[in-house]
């Protein structure tokens, strides 16, 4: 057969695939071209040439095709008209699926997965699904999580619901060796279809609308894997509605949802059941059943990523005589997990890597240095310090890690890593300043933190002489938003503290400690005192005795408040003298309080009193109001405990006076308990019940449950009411809960 044959065939099954795509009638076309639909229908089965070239710049305006699309229109339209060709040689289009059918069902499906175990809420998803209006799903997640293997188990359980046949193309969009070309997937989907190898055009746009055409009537499953990104995915969309379409891919494919209406599926790791189960169809179920501690253990430190998983497994499999608790035991070391966790070319840092290698590299960079981070939340305004850069430009940055599952949104504004994804970070070289930078970065936001939560207050300390300035400070428009960044960063800031001192940056590390300040004193019973003992070994290391006073005073307070008071005492007295021979006297006096809450502790109270009587001196002498407030709170409280209700009244109401009037924070709710205990004890019971109730209410708003639970406690001794107690028991709760 000459070359004319094939040629205009070629263009007959292009037009007819194109206008179908574009969802023209063959009236609406041939009404656009200017000929009778007739001499359309000729062209589109290959029969005649008629006015090709007006029908070509019809197609092309009316599918907005591109120049070289319209090129290759053209170039099949002028090959010349066709000589008739034999039956068996030049088939016509609308006899193609009966050649499909001739050939048999199509099945270009890799095997089906063994070992596969658990996913019943994904694999119903998928079948959701497919069985949708639009019917394109879309599973996504991490690199090594299962997506494959999840999909391929789906579509062999499922090969009865599509009696027209599977197809299926792996994409490769994160592999190293490279992407196939679209036209090469759309040959080898129109050739399980039927069509013969020279009928098929040579176009993406051309190979695509025949292969649209083709499949809008069958019911098809198309799966495309490893898909990087919606643009590579459309032209291999199927047409009709009969046709189910599977894609996956590390990305989450946005695009596909917004201009196809794609279902997604999210593909998470295993839950620590289904993870064993995984070790047992690779190791058997005796060996499994056999260490069921070390299965479990095994499955943490994999971290339920199936492909961490299936190497460790591989692993123990090659080694008949090793234990899973030896195993589980080399994992254990974080400097050498990744490299055991690789088997040849595969692994969790391979897979990791050519996720890596596909993004910009701005994005990759902060990667990296998101592994200096040093703890495991991470906000625009960390991230932007890590990267020297604007929060904005930060956020873009997270907000593409994520898209490609390497980062995770575990709420706004807030993301983390998978534990063998932040160790794969950590390998990375991050840069010799990142840790400084991300560390400096709390030290602002810390003091910023302070200044919203404790108006009025002092600085903590001067800013370290090399100290880092970030691009930009987290504000803070007021109490409550401090607040609640210091609950959501609280871990942060302690392991930011912990890599400081790790790092030798003593400088920084007792800084970050006194930032957290204002959250020890509303939660003074959380354990604080390995904290600052670190801070301590700091300040004394960095021989700044600023810091180390003021950090010997807020581990005395401690130290009372768990009891360990003649320790407590020594702590306090050093910082006493530290204070005094550096003639700080803010910093004297507030050493002087905490002293007198020790000796409180140890029933001298008449010696407590006087502590604060002089430390009270100290503040007004240097003009500290802030001080002069505290002292006054303390003496309050030591003359109430001693029974001296008249000089505690007037001490509580001489402190509340200082405060500024609409205010309210944890020392005006001491002063209203002191108060209010003082009128009780005076006879005065209304009031007195009144000013508690204050105190309570105040303290149950602020989130100050230690506050709240002693107030109520207060108002439960002379008042047995039902409501009292159910506040003074739901108070106790949220405080035995979070200690």
């Amino acid at each position: 057969m000459d070359r004319e044959t094939p040629a205009d065939g070629d263009f007959g099954v292009l037009l007819h695939g194109l206008r179908h795509s574009a969802g023209l009638t063959q009236e609406e076309l041939a009404q656009t071209a200017g000929i009778s639909v007739r001499a359309l229908s000729y062209m589109e089965r290959g029969r005649s040439r008629g006015p090709q070239r007006r029908t070509v710049s019809a197609l092309a305006t009316a599918l907005r095709l591109s120049p070289q699309d319209t090129r290759e229109l053209e170039r099949l339209a002028s090959l010349g008209r066709p000589r008739r060709a034999s039956a068996t040689r030049a088939l016509p289009p609308a006899a193609v699926p009966d050649t499909a059918a001739s050939a048999g069902v199509p099945d270009l499906l890799p095997r089906a997965p063994r070992g596969f175990h658990g996913r019943a809420a994904e694999l119903a998803a998928v079948s959701r699904a497919a069985e949708g209006e639009t019917p394109l799903c879309l599973v996504v997640g991490p690199a090594g999580v299962g997506k494959t293997a999840l999909v391929l188990h789906w579509a062999h359980q499922s090969r009865a619901a599509f009696p027209d046949g599977l197809l299926y193309a792996d994409l490769r969009g994160f592999g190293d060796q490279g992407e196939p070309a679209l036209v090469e997937v759309l040959r080898e989907f129109l050739l399980a279809l039927g069509v013969p190898h020279d009928r098929i055009p040579e176009s993406v746009n051309g190979a695509a609308a025949l292969f649209r055409s083709l499949a809008a009537d069958r019911r098809l499953l198309v799966v495309l894997d490893n898909t990087r990104d919606s643009e590579q995915a459309r032209p291999l969309l199927p047409g009709g509605r009969r046709c189910v379409t599977v894609v996956t891919s590390r990305h989450r494919l946005a695009g596909l949802i917004v201009t196809d209406t794609a279902r997604p599926v999210a593909v998470d790791v295993l839950g620590p059941t289904d993870a064993t189960m995984l070790l047992a169809g690779v190791l058997g179920s005796e060996r499994v059943d056999a260490e069921p501690e070390a299965a479990r253990r095994l499955a943490e430190l994999c971290g339920g990523l199936p492909l961490a998983l299936r190497v460790a497994a591989a692993r123990l499999a090659q080694q008949p005589g090793w234990s899973l608790e030896a195993m589980a035991a080399e994992l254990s070391d974080e400097t050498r997990r990744l490299s055991l966790l690789d088997v040849e070319d595969t692994g969790v840092r391979a897979a990791l890597r050519v996720t890596l290698q596909q993004l910009p590299g701005h994005v990759s960079r902060l990667f990296a240095q998101l592994g200096c981070h040093p703890g495991t939340h991470v906000d625009r305004y960390a991230a932007a310090a890590l990267a020297d850069t604007a929060p904005a430009a930060a956020e873009s940055c997270l907000e593409r890690l994520a898209v490609a599952h390497l980062l995770t949104e575990t709420s706004p504004g807030r993301w983390t890593m998978h534990d063998l994804v932040r160790l794969y970070a950590r390998s990375l070289d991050g840069g010799p300043d990142a840790l400084k930078r991300v560390l400096d970065h709390y030290i602002a936001t810390g003091i910023s933190a302070v200044a919203a939560a404790e108006p009025g207050n002092e600085e903590c300390f001067p800013l370290p002489k090399d100290f880092l300035s970030p691009a930009a400070v987290r504000e803070f428009s007021d109490r409550s938003a401090a607040v609640a960044w210091y609950a959501a960063e609280r871990d942060d800031l302690i392991l930011a503290a912990a890599a400081a001192h790790a790092a030798a940056l003593h400088e920084r590390t007792w800084r970050i400690a006194l930032t957290l300040w204002p959250l020890i004193v509303w939660r003074v019973r959380d354990g604080w005192s390995p904290l600052l003992e670190t801070a301590l070994e700091a300040a004394r290391a960095d021989t700044d005795q600023h810091g180390e006073s003021r950090v010997l005073n807020v581990l005395g307070w401690i130290l009372i408040e768990e009891g360990r008071v003649p320790e407590a005492l020594t702590h306090l007295r050093a910082a006493c003298a530290l204070a005094s021979r550096a003639g700080d006297a803010v910093a004297e006096a507030n050493a002087l309080i905490v002293v007198a809450m020790a000796q409180a502790a140890l029933g001298s109270l008449d010696e407590a009193a006087h502590g604060c009587e002089r430390a009270l001196e100290l503040a007004r002498r240097a003009g500290d109001r802030t001080i002069e407030k505290l002292a006054l709170q303390h003496l309050a409280r030591h003359r109430a405990d001693a029974g001296d209700w008249r000089q505690a009244l007037d001490t509580a109401t001489q402190a509340l006076a200082l405060h500024q009037p609409g205010t309210t924070d944890i020392p005006r709710t001491l002063l209203l308990m002191v108060k209010g205990e003082a009128l009780l004890g005076l006879g005065n019971q209304t009031e007195g019940l009144r000013q508690l109730d204050l105190a309570a209410r105040e303290a149950e708003s602020s989130g100050y449950d230690d506050g709240a639970v002693r107030a109520l406690a207060a108002l439960l001794r002379v008042s047995a009411d039902a409501e009292l107690q159910a506040r003074y028991d739901a108070a106790l709760a949220r405080l035995s809960t979070r200690t």
